[in-house]
């Protein structure tokens, strides 16, 4: 079984080309199928996310639970930030062949972003005349324990790898002061450095060394060039200048979310390896500041001599 904490986009996992049983699915016409993770011993609906045709082989090689996220357009390893993984001991398909159902074990039984065990933690109440929903299972840990306590209003929102069917990482982020992500992003990272490898995927980078660390911005540097010649075919600007009148985010929306998320993660992997020496990632921006009005020929030329 591989590393549950180990991110999916590492290239240990060969996909199989020729499975042939994905092809007797009926995924929906964006290419995704709903799947339902169901307690093995006790048989409770924990929750409910997407499947691609690679996140349902990738779960199927891996026997760990791998979804699609709809609103980043990534794939996302459930339990990469939390430590929560899902081990999945079968995969069932339904009679028209549109839901997968998983028969998990929770890690941490604790399946939902709030703490709780299971998403589906609150039921209508039918015995009033004027129905409501009321919550009828407890919070098993404090989210800001299991996230850290600032990496609910940071991590969720700069790396969002672990969206539960709801999409909260729009939320979070709105509530975030972007003044002060760098220094709340700082703590948080710090703070992962006495946290359990198996806890969070931060703190299983610092496990696997400054090797790793690099690795997953080289990966990270890559994804984004691919993303920006995407971007730049799709818009026919590969060889001029983007118009400032032009508006790509308009006219070619996912494509362009797709870059700010592949630059989003170079820069929090850039900003893992400041961390890793104890260095603040505001000394990037105080030497930003310091190159402001000078010529960038002189400046590079100042750092040859």
């Amino acid at each position: 079984m591989s590393n549950p904490n180990t991110p999916i986009t590492d290239t240990s996992v060969n996909l199989n080309k020729n499975a042939t049983w994905l092809d007797e699915i009926t995924f929906t016409t964006e290419g995704l199928i709903p799947a339902i993770a169901q307690d093995k011993q006790t048989g409770e609906i924990l929750m409910m996310a997407w499947m691609n045709r690679e996140s349902l082989q990738l779960t199927a090689q891996t026997k760990t639970a791998v979804y699609f996220s709809r609103s980043r357009g990534k794939l996302w390893h459930k339990g990469e930030t939390s430590g929560h993984t899902q081990i999945v001991h079968d995969i069932h398909l339904d009679c028209d062949a549109d839901v997968i159902v998983l028969s998990v074990t929770q890690i941490g039984d604790i399946a939902c972003h709030t703490g709780r065990k299971s998403c589906f933690y609150r039921k209508l109440d039918l015995t009033s005349p004027t129905p409501s929903w009321e919550t009828v299972a407890p919070v098993i840990k404090d989210p800001n324990e299991i996230y850290g306590t600032t990496a609910s209003k940071t991590t969720n929102a700069i790396m969002a790898t672990e969206n539960s069917n709801v999409d909260n990482s729009t939320k979070t982020a709105a509530t975030i002061e972007a003044s002060t992500v760098l220094q709340q992003l700082d703590a948080v990272l710090a703070e992962r450095k006495q946290a359990d490898a198996k806890s969070s995927y931060v703190a299983s980078l610092y496990a696997k060394g400054i090797n790793k660390i690099l690795e997953k911005v080289g990966e990270e540097a890559v994804e984004t060039i691919i993303a920006a010649k995407d971007l730049a075919f799709a818009s026919n600007t590969t060889e001029a200048v983007v118009n400032t009148d032009s508006d790509l985010a308009a006219e070619h929306p996912a494509l362009t979310d797709d870059l700010i998320y592949e630059i989003a993660d170079v820069w929090f992997h850039t900003i893992v390896t400041l961390a890793w020496f104890n260095i603040r990632s505001d000394r990037v921006l105080v030497e930003l500041a310091r190159r402001f009005g000078l010529s960038g020929i002189e400046e590079k030329n100042s750092r040859t001599q």
